[in-house]
């Protein structure tokens, strides 16, 4: 019957972007600074990581214990743990500043 149909699946072609980091200190490292970090945004992370695994980005958070959603038990301190960014937050770190690339 015509209600029978399955879904199909597909991938939808990729579409270029850009990337703009936050700031980057003298030494190379990038920083990202947030408040809140979407689903979108560490999707985007992941991407860039895998295809520029050259860079180094970090991230500052403004509460790391911050959940990635109401009820996750994951933080993002967690998140970055898990997917081996360095995070910190707060500030930024002085090692970082005077770290050697």
């Amino acid at each position: 019957s015509l209600h029978d149909a399955l879904p199909i699946s597909f991938t939808r072609p990729s579409k270029p972007t850009r990337y703009t980091p936050d700031f980057k200190l003298p030494n190379g490292i990038f920083l990202e600074v947030k408040g809140l970090f979407s689903a979108s945004d560490r999707a985007k992370h992941l991407l860039v990581r895998e295809q520029h695994p050259e860079f180094d980005i970090r991230f500052i958070f403004q509460r790391a214990s911050q959940r990635l959603y109401r009820g996750s038990p994951t933080t993002y301190a967690d998140w970055c743990n898990k997917n081996k960014f360095r995070w910190a937050e707060g500030g930024i770190p002085k090692s970082w500043l005077t770290e050697k690339k």
